[in-house]
């Protein structure tokens, strides 16, 4: 039996009565075929009701071809779980239980994601089982979620024989606070605004990501080609901060106190030229849906421009130093190992994936915006390790600051209205579904909305890069010394409340 999947690029809409409906067992049996020969991507997988029945629906990304498959099913009480044959979708089954009542039959390992699962009671966060280690010289140690210092709430849970980490198991869910549920009856004043908060560090990758859905709703909102050039200032300044604090922050893990110290200085500046274009460090308010919030005047690009090169250059100077030091790559090198396999069996997305040999960039394989237009090569490593994922920052910050630096000297000339956006309460084209992504600085971002008959969001899902990547981070422990976790913790860097939402 041929495929049936809707086809879309990104960003991409179409009529919800073009979404298969399939039976369960040939719906299960082609998402596993496509993840085996197209070699597809779990990009989004979950339930929703719909005509008073529940419903799953996929969307796997197949790089190579740049498309999305998108299918969907309809189940009552059960399914049989895809995790045994593709460990992917874990985390998805997981929250499909949790929030529906949906088991999927089968699964390793069904402990809550967020809350406690159905028929349970009140929601609490980290109560559940956990794995144990046996043994006269096997100990645990827990961590969390409290921490000694300004940092989210996680629980950490090693299971150890000496220093070596046989087992992490990583209870989140502290900060869940309903976002999805909150978005629908938009769009409307408030919504924009809970998407620049998921995940507070990639304000500018939301506010992106969502501007582009409303746009494949709306045929009236287009951005202008100057639009989606500030577009990209905004991203790439995004990632350049983040990756110079992460960067910043792994000097300090291994004592390398002086590009700790740069760092930690040129971040700030990176954050103070997003200040420029908008006011806000974050980028809160820069990005809306038909265009910007904020236009860049002459005198902004002129002093944007020679501020982002002396900055170039000072970050650079402090990178080479750690990348040229013997100390820190004795550190860096070998430690929390995650291999090219496991990273794909899992679904790791964003510069982790890349840092373990994957060929995945949203800019190069389903490109979107201004990256569209100028095809972007993406950095790869192959051994998988902290200093694999240092390097690719790295390789990243000098494409972002090229990327940046180009369009200071080339933005496209202002056009009529230019900056005009959409107002919050605009109705989109009736009962459509739409996809959209966005490569954050930590990876793929991806949001997916549906339509009533009024044109409002009837359902709306929210997939942070970290959703994909916090097991990659208990899968890089196992075997490692624990004394390394402060460091692979960070060269992951991954976000709570993008997890929790």
């Amino acid at each position: 039996m041929s495929e049936q999947f809707l086809i879309l690029r990104n960003p991409g809409a179409a009529p919800l009565l073009e979404l298969p409906l399939l039976p369960f067992a040939q719906f299960r049996r082609q998402a596993l075929a496509a993840i085996a020969r197209r070699k597809a991507r779990v990009a989004a997988f979950f339930a929703y009701t719909q005509g008073g029945s529940q419903r799953l629906l996929l969307i796997l990304a197949v790089d190579a071809e740049g498309i999305l498959l998108l299918s969907s099913c309809e189940v009552k009480d059960s399914f049989a779980s895809f995790t045994p044959e593709a460990p992917q979708f874990h985390c998805f089954e997981r929250e499909i239980y949790e929030e529906h009542g949906l088991e999927p039959l089968g699964h390793p390992w069904l402990k809550p994601l967020r809350f406690n699962q159905p028929g349970q009671g009140e929601a609490s966060a980290g109560v559940c089982d956990y794995f144990k280690l046996s043994g006269e010289a096997a100990h645990e140690v827990a961590v969390g979620p409290v921490h000694a210092g300004v940092i989210e709430p996680g629980h950490f849970r090693f299971q150890c024989v000496g220093e070596q980490v046989y087992s992490l198991e990583i209870s989140l869910g502290y900060q869940h606070r309903g976002i999805e549920r909150l978005l629908r009856q938009g769009p409307d004043k408030r919504s924009v605004h809970l998407l620049e908060t998921c995940c507070g560090d990639s304000s500018c990758a939301y506010a992106g990501a969502y501007a582009q859905l409303l746009e494949s709703l709306q045929e009236e909102l287009r951005p202008s080609p100057r639009a989606e050039a500030l577009r990209l200032l905004a991203w790439e300044l995004e990632r350049l901060a983040n990756h110079c604090g992460d960067l910043g922050a792994l000097a300090n893990d291994v004592a390398f106190r002086p590009t700790m110290a740069y760092c930690g200085r040129l971040r700030g500046e990176f954050l103070n030229m997003t200040a420029e274009l908008c006011g806000n460090r974050f980028g809160r308010g820069l990005i809306r849906p038909g265009g910007m919030g904020y236009d860049a005047t002459p005198a902004i690009v002129a002093k944007l421009l020679p501020w982002l090169q002396i900055s170039g250059k000072e970050l650079y100077n402090a990178l080479d130093l750690l990348f040229n030091n013997s100390g820190v790559l004795d550190r860096f090198e070998n430690t929390g190992t995650l291999e090219r396999k496991t990273a794909a069996d899992i679904g790791l997305v964003g510069m982790a994936a890349r840092a373990s040999g994957l060929q995945q960039d949203l800019r190069s394989y389903h490109p979107y915006g201004w990256y569209r237009e100028n095809p972007y090569q993406a950095a790869r490593a192959e051994s998988g390790d902290v200093c694999a994922r240092a390097q690719i920052r790295y390789e990243e910050i000098k494409s972002s600051l090229q990327m940046v630096e180009r369009t200071l000297k080339e933005l496209p000339e202002a056009e009529e209205q230019e900056g005009a956006a959409a107002a919050p309460d605009l109705s989109l084209r009736p009962k459509q579904l739409a996809v959209s992504m966005c490569e954050a600085w930590r990876g793929e971002l991806c949001l997916c909305a549906m339509t009533d008959e009024q044109g409002r969001f009837e359902q709306f899902k929210i997939v942070d890069p970290s959703f994909h990547n916090w097991f990659g981070l208990s899968m890089a422990l196992r075997g490692e010394q624990i004394s390394n976790f402060p460091l692979c913790n960070k060269s992951f860097n991954l976000s709570y409340c993008g997890h929790d939402l």
